[in-house]
């Protein structure tokens, strides 16, 4: 039993890891973008308040919801290996 526990908090410690390398490198490709639109159409305002603007909608998108599926996955995962290890 300690060893599943083990397991669980270092797998646990790891998706953490890849959920904010992920995030932080999306969140930088979508800045990217915004940056890269509002130089190609000069857009109206300031460049720094429509990239801000561009992130805020990116903070409630999609996207950046499905990034949690690092942490879902590998779960699901592991858990029909246990299952199937032990139960078929």
């Amino acid at each position: 039993m300690a060893a599943l526990a083990r397991m669980l908090f270092i797998g646990f410690i790891v998706l953490t890891i890849i959920y904010i390398c992920l995030s932080f490198y999306s969140r930088a490709v979508r800045r990217g973008k915004l940056e890269a639109e509002w130089d190609e159409a000069r857009g109206p305002g300031d460049r720094e308040s429509f990239v801000r603007a561009g992130l805020a909608e990116y903070d409630g998108s999609l996207r950046r919801k499905l990034i949690l599926g690092v942490y879902v996955i590998p779960s699901i995962a592991v858990g029909l290996l246990i299952y199937f290890t032990n139960f078929a």
